[in-house]
């Protein structure tokens, strides 16, 4: 049997557990921007958004979702009026909501002139971004733009069909500038230390490039407010939409999935108002850094050490790899001993308490998170979630064995197998470097040279080149890996 799609239409017709939008919709109008329209965002910022809508919020705060490469989400979503199913899961069961704030969804390759319009409309008050690290076009070792990077030369030549984030952004300021509007909120929700700083900084250079006079303008109005982020979101598979279409007697081409654990801060500094996410779960907060830090380490840091021991011993998803103890036990003592001595003062936090909670996220059976999704990138991502740790580590005189185990994951990651010695891919937009550098470290017979070899990367490792403490912490976890195993290395180590 065929079943109807999801739609306005079909809305009534949900079984009654389905949460659907109390909002007026047809009333919603426009008035953010989202940059990277993929399921991080759906499963976060917008169903924040509708819970504020839904507490009686201002209908002037509906979404138009940009995505940046691909049709594919707008084609599912479009036959649906932009409608899409959440599942929040967890061993329990799952809870199902329809999220409805999203009005629009634009292809920036098919109209980067619609992207550059909506920026620049009278309604729009908040452009915000999900495009992951390698979306900034930045270096992630310095926190500078890329100027050679292909999409910042093209964006530079051609402002009325940008390709970047950064490009659309900067054009879209310059149309809003020339037609008298005022400046708006730009607000990064990617892991990124000071995402928002971040932001502000490449904006700001881009802008100058191109006009002073834009760029001071952009500095003086525009506000570009720090943030975290934090729901694990895996990816949507044939078998979720079949079992959300069960539950629900509706077709949707692309639900979304997530854990029920949410959190949000966020600086609360918006240049032309905000709606009330905290009827969602979020927090406005004064200085959003400790959060930050908080998550990158702790969460996203620990998210990668799984990933990669994971792929290497053919764990395929984050809870079969913590149902194995000698890894679960590796990822306690990294976060409690290597980890945590370096947030600093969180007040209110009960740091073992959020420890435990992190480890039942992880091993969150429900969610099917795959390794190699969160081993992808890891350029972009390492100098954010592991690199901040070695240094205040080795600034305390204090063990890396840990997290060097982590990355020495990593550098066994770029030769493309795994430890049984079947392929597995190296997606990340470094790829031919990486592969590159993997094989000038192995000219050298010595792993400590191997070692030095990987962290003379600068475009990872920035500043700690030949840094004796990681070159060391280092050569052991690589010998440890390569003579072992990922699953025997792991057993061997003490908690």
């Amino acid at each position: 049997m065929t079943l109807p799609r999801l739609h306005p239409a079909t809305l009534a017709g949900l079984p009654s557990a389905v949460r659907r939008p109390r909002f007026e919709r047809t009333a919603l109008r426009i008035g953010i921007v989202h940059l990277g329209l993929g399921a991080f965002m759906r499963a976060h910022l917008a169903a924040a958004n509708d819970d504020a809508l839904d507490a009686g919020g201002a209908l002037d705060w509906g979404i138009c979702g940009v995505s940046l490469r691909h049709a594919d989400t707008r084609d599912a979503l479009a036959p649906q009026a932009g409608l899409y199913t959440l599942a929040l899961r967890d061993a329990a069961g799952q809870q199902l909501r329809v999220v409805g704030s999203l009005l629009q969804c634009l292809v920036a390759p098919e109209s980067p002139s619609a992207v550059l319009q909506r920026i620049a409309h009278a309604d729009t008050r908040i452009v915000s971004l999900t495009v992951t690290e390698k979306g900034y076009c930045h270096d992630p070792a310095t926190g500078t733009l890329q100027w050679q990077h292909p999409d910042i030369a093209h964006d530079l030549a051609h402002a009325a069909a940008p390709r970047s984030a950064i490009g659309f952004i900067v054009h879209g300021l310059a149309l809003r500038r020339a037609t008298g509007l005022g400046p708006i909120t730009l607000m990064s929700l990617d892991n990124l230390p000071a995402n928002g700083l971040t932001l502000r900084g490449l904006v700001l250079a881009f802008a100058d490039r191109i006009d002073p006079a834009l760029a001071a303008w952009i500095a003086t109005g525009c506000r570009f407010p720090n943030s975290m982020v934090d729901r694990i979101v895996p990816r949507t598979t044939d078998a979720d939409r079949a079992t959300i279409a069960a539950a629900t007697g509706v077709h949707d081409a692309w639900p979304v999935l997530g854990e029920r654990f949410f959190d949000w801060a966020v600086e609360d500094d918006f240049a032309a108002g905000r709606p009330d996410w905290t009827q969602g779960g979020a927090r406005f907060v004064p200085e959003a850094a400790p959060w930050e830090r908080l998550k990158l380490r702790m969460v996203n840091g620990a998210h990668s050490s799984i990933a990669y021991l994971a792929v290497a011993a053919g764990w395929p998803t984050v809870d079969v790899a913590m149902a194995q103890p000698a890894l679960r036990r590796h990822i306690e003592a990294l976060l409690r001993d290597e980890i945590e001595p370096t947030l600093g003062p969180l007040p209110g936090l009960d740091l073992p308490a959020y420890r435990a909670q992190l480890i039942d996220r992880f091993s969150n059976p429900a969610l099917a998170h795959r390794t190699l999704q969160i081993a992808m990138d890891g350029s972009q991502k390492l100098p954010q979630r592991w690199l901040g740790t070695v240094r205040d580590r080795i600034a305390q005189g204090a063990s890396i064995d840990r997290l060097a185990l982590g990355i020495a994951a990593w550098c066994q990651h770029l030769r493309g197998l795994d430890d049984a010695g079947q392929p597995v891919p190296l997606d990340d937009p470094q790829a031919d470097a990486l592969r590159a550098l993997h094989a000038r470290a192995m000219q050298h017979s010595d792993v400590r040279q191997q070692a030095a070899s990987f962290v003379r990367h600068a475009p990872v490792f920035g500043d700690l080149a030949d840094q004796p403490a990681l070159v060391q912490a280092l050569a052991l976890g690589l010998q440890q890996l390569r003579t072992q195993g990922a699953a025997a290395a792991l057993a061997q180590l003490q908690s």
